[in-house]
This record gives structure tokens, C-alpha cells and sequence, in this order.
């Protein structure tokens, strides 16, 4: 793109104020600003009296919003039609163009550039979302952007258009791919079950390395992601920085359960490379019986919505109200399980699998880093 004089978005640009006092009777319906460029959605629909805030300002298609809180991560957009007649708080400042030189696509791109983000969060000081400054309006509006004929900015907006669209498309298939590839991973387990139910303690059995903390000593630390996506390292802690009194010691083949998120897929098994870890007492561990359940095997089924699923039923509440998953309720659950010869013989189909897994994420990760690369191409040399 040929090199364009810069602008300061507050010569193209204005703020909206269509305020209102919220009328205790009166139903608004709020919208929130989604990260990485992917615009504004309907959140959830509140009367008067169950917000805090003293005023809403209403949106109409067309205007360019922004969350103050979340603009360095890509949080900006415009408003589509189906939004018009939503409210916001003053958390979201919201604009219309000055004249017509500037269309408002062009600018949503363009605040999705990793440049312009990384200008933005040089405005918003701290290294957290809880520390961080929020992105005001004087730091908005004296950004600057360099702006070509408008013309110009609907050839290229028209043209990224088609490259998020193509990349939605092959985004949408490769999530479809992996809903196929568990759905079929669940198919194979519960077909080699044979209608085989019994509970989990005739698979595992509790069995914890308790350790003792020593206040000069370092323990490098484990931890479990939610919804099946296993364990991961951290980093080391002194035993002076804990309250805990033990930790638990990993082993190969222990199934690592959280009690608090546990019934959200904060289950997994450890492989031999994090073996000797540690883990607090919140992570409770089992070892497989002998002759029963294959660790392998385990690592896969458990990861699968289709069984950490059935840890709600081991637990009440909701949400961080949720009581533990206590050990005693987990080892009572039934599932469909099939005996240990049949765990093997299906293990290479479950390998199989994974490594075609594997690939699509790859595949997906590259994908991931394309319209970055696209973007910064696009506005500084032209498609």
C-alpha cells in the first residue's frame, strides 16, 4: 500500500452520547465487546433495578465500540444491525465517523493489527487485566492511522473480508473434525464395553506420596487444565513460600484429580516425564488396579467431556459454589468400562487418533498466526 499521511482517529472520528437512566421497570439489553477483533455480542438482557450502573448509553448499528477494560486484547468492533437499540455501560465509549473519510471496517482491521496492539497496551500500564489502566478515550482518539482514499480502504477491507471468511470456514471444519474424532474415540470405548458397567473403584484405588515440606527446599510444581486439556508444568516453589504442610508426589500413570475443578475437566493422567513432580493436597491421586485398567487407556477416556461429565453427579452446586470432588464419590461413580484386554486392543486406534489430533493442531496453530501475517501485510504494502 502506498505510504498515506497519518490522521488521529479524533479528526475522523466523535463520541456518541445517547444516555439514559435506567427506569427500574424497563428491560436493556446489554452488549459486551469480544477479544481479538471479533466485535460486539449480545450479553444478557437486565431491568433497571439489577444494574449497578447510573447509566447506559444506547448503541444503533453502524457505531464503533471498544471495552476500556480489554482494548489490548483486541477488543473493538462495530456494531451490527441485530445490536441496534442495545445498551452499554461507560466502560464502553462509543463513536460514529465525522465525515466519509474513514469506513469503520477498514478501522476494525486495523485495531487487530499485533502494531496497533501493542500501542495500545503502552496506554494501559500493568501486566494484568486487574492491573492494568483502562484504555481512555484521549488515548483512543489521539491514535494515529494511516489512512488512504476510501476507495482505497473498501478494496482492501473487501479483500480481508474474503481471507476471514475462508479462515472461519476452515476454522468451523477442523472444530467439527474434533467433535468427530471424540465422538468416535467414546463409540469405540462404550462398543468394547459390551454393556460392561461398574463402578470406578474397581478400576483405581487412592494412593497419594505424601511429602513433607522442608522450608529450604524447592518443589517443582504440576498443574491441571479444565475441560480434558491435561497437565502442564510450572514453575518451581519454595517450601517457605507454602502453607501447605505436604505436598503429593507424582508417579507415571497416576490419574490426577482436582477436587475443585475436577467436574470441569480438571482430570488427567501423568506421563513419565513429569513423574516425581509435585502437586498440592486439592490434587488427589490413584493408581491403577492390577489387571484392571491400563494407564494409558485411562489417559484417554478421562479427558473426554463424555466421562469428567459425570463428575457433576459426585457434587453439588454451581459454579465456584461447588463443593469438591471428594475421592470417596469419585471411586463409587459407574461408567461403561471394558475389561483390560480389550483396553489394549483398542490403545493403536486411540494413537491413531491422536495423531491425526495432532496434526489438525498444527494445522490449526499455523492457521491461528495467518491473519496476523495477512494484516500486516495488507496495510503495510498493499495486497
Amino acid at each position: 500500500m502506498t505510504a498515506r499521511p497519518s490522521v488521529r482517529l479524533r479528526d475522523v472520528l466523535h463520541l456518541i452520547q445517547r444516555w439514559e437512566t435506567p427506569a427500574v421497570d424497563k428491560e436493556y439489553r446489554l452488549l459486551g465487546v469480544r477479544l481479538d477483533g471479533a466485535g460486539p455480542f449480545f450479553r444478557e438482557t437486565v431491568t433497571g433495578d439489577q444494574t449497578s450502573a447510573s447509566s447506559l448509553n444506547r448503541v444503533e448499528d453502524g457505531d464503533f465500540i471498544y471495552s476500556r477494560l480489554f482494548a489490548w486484547r483486541g477488543a473493538f468492533g462495530v456494531v451490527s444491525p441485530d445490536l441496534t437499540d442495545c445498551y452499554v455501560s461507560s466502560e464502553f465509549p462509543v463513536f460514529q465517523t465525522n465525515n466519509d473519510a474513514i469506513d469503520l471496517r477498514f478501522l476494525t482491521y486495523w485495531f487487530r493489527l499485533p502494531s496497533t496492539l501493542r500501542r495500545v497496551a503502552q496506554d494501559c500500564s500493568g501486566s494484568t487485566a486487574l492491573t492494568r489502566n483502562r484504555f481512555k478515550e484521549d488515548f483512543f482518539l489521539n491514535l494515529e492511522i494511516p489512512l488512504p482514499p476510501l476507495a482505497e480502504q473498501r478494496r482492501l477491507v473487501a479483500k480481508l473480508d474474503a481471507v476471514a471468511a475462508a479462515i472461519d470456514r476452515i476454522t468451523a471444519a477442523q472444530a467439527a473434525n474434533e467433535r468427530d474424532s471424540e465422538s468416535l474415540e467414546v463409540a469405540l470405548h462404550e462398543t468394547a464395553a459390551a454393556g460392561r458397567i461398574i463402578p470406578i473403584h474397581q478400576l483405581l484405588e487412592l494412593h497419594e506420596e505424601a511429602q513433607s515440606i522442608d522450608f529450604d527446599s524447592e518443589y517443582p510444581q504440576v498443574g491441571v487444565k479444565s475441560f480434558g486439556c491435561g497437565l502442564f508444568a510450572k514453575g518451581a516453589i519454595a517450601g517457605s513460600q507454602t502453607t501447605y504442610r505436604t505436598f503429593n508426589r507424582l508417579f507415571a500413570g497416576a490419574l490426577v484429580l482436582s477436587q475443585v475443578k475436577g467436574w470441569e475437566g480438571a482430570i488427567a493422567v501423568c506421563p513419565a516425564e513429569l513423574a516425581g513432580w509435585f502437586v498440592s493436597p486439592e490434587y488427589r491421586t490413584f493408581r491403577c488396579r492390577d489387571g484392571e485398567a491400563d494407564p494409558a487407556y485411562l489417559a484417554t477416556i478421562v479427558r473426554k467431556e463424555w466421562f469428567w461429565s459425570r463428575l457433576r453427579d459426585a457434587t453439588h452446586g454451581a459454579g465456584a459454589r461447588r463443593e469438591r470432588v471428594r475421592p470417596e464419590r469419585f471411586l463409587n461413580l459407574e461408567l461403561p468400562m471394558p475389561d483390560i484386554a480389550r483396553q489394549r486392543r483398542l490403545l493403536p486406534a486411540f494413537r491413531a487418533i491422536a495423531q491425526i489430533r495432532s496434526a489438525q493442531s498444527a494445522r490449526a496453530a499455523d492457521l491461528a498466526a495467518l491473519m496476523p501475517s495477512i494484516l500486516d501485510r495488507a496495510f503495510n504494502d498493499g495486497l
